[in-house]
């Protein structure tokens, strides 16, 4: 009966190995599978006097082929590898909206400022100033459609993150499962190697979604953490993410944050962004609120910096009609600070407005309040300002380009917070999209000096006018004009010769200005004539080369002044300032049809980082999955080989017990005799 036995046994076991080899061969293209291998045993040999008789064979267990370290590591990096490459996808679409070419923006913003040469050189024109105005009207319609083309990308990734954590709560449910079976499963005695596969697929798809890490617990199931410490799945039990404005602001969409509600809690916790890892959720957050935040502010910076510097200039000229010129562009309204959602007052405002174009930074701004200082951060690049009170965050922000046009005084130390009221300044994210063209009769463009100057009849020196410009900095006071008309009436100034050679004004409003500090500062007499260097007075600025003989003037006065005539028709003088703007350093020491070319580069930076990124983090999600492979893969020539190898023991057993069979009949035959 032994030999009977060891061979049932025998037959037992290898058609358990044949069915595990066939379990693999089955599942050779099952995601997450891991190769499973027969383990086999000697059982116990019976003691005889002749010595040990073996008894046969015994299946010890079916082992799942599976390295727990390489399997996180290729599930973290293939976690990354999404990340990366959604990223790249979307950011290679917000570099479209920044493209070149005839078709793009910076092609139009050339064609506009280019366009006032001919208005220089023909002010009366009405074809050459019709020209600049239909230039101007399709470089705001170009903003404006550069605009929305960010905004559909930023509906689409919107669309895809709340689909992705759509995903993972149901991957997390999933996941809670499937530990609760385990944990049933593992009382048994013997793994269950197929729902173990199951889980780690579970943990991977999830990871492709938002990086987590793992903590095994001694019952066989699996914690998993998402931002390093929030528990997504603990045992039987799944938390669950969302997306929502920051705890701090409600910015209407501006910025998202992803938020995890624990399993059992209606709490909703903020995660740090910094921890998330990789994913296509957490990348796509951080583009949203990078990314596409800094194309955002780009392209605000563009539209506010052009129509501001452009207004400002059209309004210090005359028009065909004689009178000063208006906006060429609609004024673009800035956005008013976000207050804070715990704030002390959240009636509190804080308003904003464009108090120098080139300073203005392509950033967002969170300012705090402590104590009655206070710090503001500049986000697109992390730097922290300091304050002490209200007068410093003032010039503070005017070195920023932005003026606060509210006195709201906020608190310091509110109860239950630690820190004071906080604002969220965010001004540009919505400027490109109510870029307007505001004029479009060619008599409309103030091409025009709004002032003339001349020499004194009885100078005796060598003064000569170069150059004479209104610039509004400060605001422009035009010279008198007397009503009725009386010859050397406006600003007279009036020159000394010595060392140094110096000039007395009489007219004007304002003294002479040195516009050289920030903000300008008025000079004190006596004022020291420098040939070539400007003159600035009541916003507007003459140079003169020469020297002069005591007593010599110049007289500056109102070009619409009756006494002038219709000069001012024939006069280009605004024209040639504002296309002198083309060279203007507005955009960080860049000039201003450089501005565009320097957005694209800033984007062309990040994609070709992502792109560096994406190709990086592949080689190594790739290697790490080949090495996953190989000690968990399915081999089907390797499986093939098995197979025969465990026919043939079949085969070999089922004829072991044919011969005990016949061993038997014989005996009992022999007996029966």
């Amino acid at each position: 009966m032994s030999l009977l036995n060891v061979g049932a046994r025998a037959l037992q076991v290898n058609q358990t190995a044949i069915q595990t080899t066939g379990h693999n061969i089955a599942n050779v293209n099952t995601a997450g599978y891991s190769r499973q291998t027969v383990t086999l045993g000697t059982m116990p040999s019976q003691y005889t006097t002749d010595g040990y008789i073996g008894k046969g064979v015994d299946v010890e267990g079916i082992l799942r082929n599976h390295s727990e370290l390489l399997t996180r590591q290729a599930s973290a990096a293939a976690s990354v590898q999404a990340g990366d490459a959604v990223r790249l996808d979307r950011i290679k679409q917000l570099q479209d909206v920044f493209t070149g070419g005839t078709s793009g923006l910076g092609a139009a913003i050339n064609d506009m400022m280019n366009a006032l040469s001919d208005v220089a050189n023909a002010p009366t024109d009405l074809t050459a100033r019709g020209v600049v105005l239909t230039r101007m009207d399709e470089t705001a319609k170009r903003m404006r459609d550069a605009s929305s083309r960010i905004d559909e990308i930023s509906a689409t990734v919107e669309y895809q993150i709340e689909g992705g954590i759509n995903v993972v709560n149901n991957l997390a449910q999933d996941m809670a499962e499937v530990n609760r079976q385990i944990v049933l499963a593992r009382g048994k005695g013997q793994q269950p190697n197929d729902l173990l596969d199951r889980r780690d697929q579970l943990i991977r798809d999830i990871n492709q979604y938002v990086q987590t890490s793992q903590v095994a617990a001694d019952d066989g199931s699996i914690t998993l953490f998402v931002a390093n410490s929030q528990p997504l799945v603990m045992g039987e039990r799944a938390g669950s993410l969302s997306v929502g404005d920051p705890q701090d602001f409600n910015t209407n969409g501006a910025q998202k944050k992803l938020l995890f509600t624990p399993a059992g809690s209606t709490q909703k916790i903020e995660l740090n962004e910094n921890v998330l890892g990789g994913g296509e959720v957490s990348a796509l957050m951080r583009f949203q609120n990078s990314d596409l935040a800094e194309g955002r502010n780009l392209l605000g910076r563009l539209a506010v910096s052009i129509s501001e510097t452009l207004n400002q200039q059209n309004r210090q000229g005359l028009t065909l009609d004689g009178e000063l010129g208006d906006n060429l562009f609609s004024p673009i309204e800035l956005d008013n600070a976000i207050s804070g959602q715990r704030n002390a007052d959240p009636t509190l405002t804080m308003g904003l407005e464009v108090a120098d174009p080139s300073k203005l930074q392509a950033s967002s701004y969170v300012v705090r309040f402590i104590g009655g200082g206070g710090t503001v951060t500049r986000q697109a690049d992390g730097k922290v300002f300091s304050f002490a009170d209200a007068t410093e965050l003032n010039t503070l922000m005017l070195g920023q380009g932005l003026r606060l046009t509210d006195n709201a005084t906020p608190a310091a130390d509110f109860p239950g917070a630690s820190d004071g009221d906080q604002f969220l300044i965010n001004p540009l994210q919505n400027a490109a999209s109510q870029m307007q063209a505001a004029q479009f009769s060619p008599r409309n463009l103030a091409a025009a000096n709004a002032i003339n100057a001349a020499m004194g009849p009885s100078n005796d020196g060598s003064l000569q006018l170069v150059t004479l410009r209104a610039t509004g900095n400060p605001a422009l006071v035009l010279p008198p004009s007397p009503v009725p008309p009386a010859t050397g009436e406006g600003v007279t100034l009036t020159f000394s010769a010595g060392s140094p050679m110096t000039f007395t004004p009489t007219g004007n409003t304002n003294p002479p200005m040195d516009l050289s500090t920030d903000p300008p500062t008025a000079l004190t007499a006596p004022f020291t004539y420098t040939p070539g260097q400007p003159i600035s007075i009541d916003g507007w600025e003459i140079t003169l080369n020469g020297v002069p003989k005591t007593g010599d003037t110049v007289v500056v006065g109102n070009a619409s002044d009756p006494q002038y005539g219709d000069y001012y028709l024939r006069d280009s003088g605004n024209a040639k300032a504002l296309m002198n703007l083309r060279d203007a350093k507005i955009f960080d020491g860049a000039s201003l049809t450089d501005g565009f070319a320097g957005a694209m580069a800033q984007i062309g930076t990040r994609t070709q980082s992502a792109q560096f990124a994406a190709e990086l983090s592949t080689t190594i999600a790739g290697n790490l999955e080949n090495e996953r492979a190989a000690v968990s893969g399915v081999n089907l020539d390797e499986e093939a080989a098995r197979l025969i190898q465990y026919q043939q023991a079949y085969q070999a057993s089922a004829k072991m017990i044919q011969i005990a069979q016949n061993i038997f009949d014989n005996l009992i035959q022999t007996v029966g005799r």
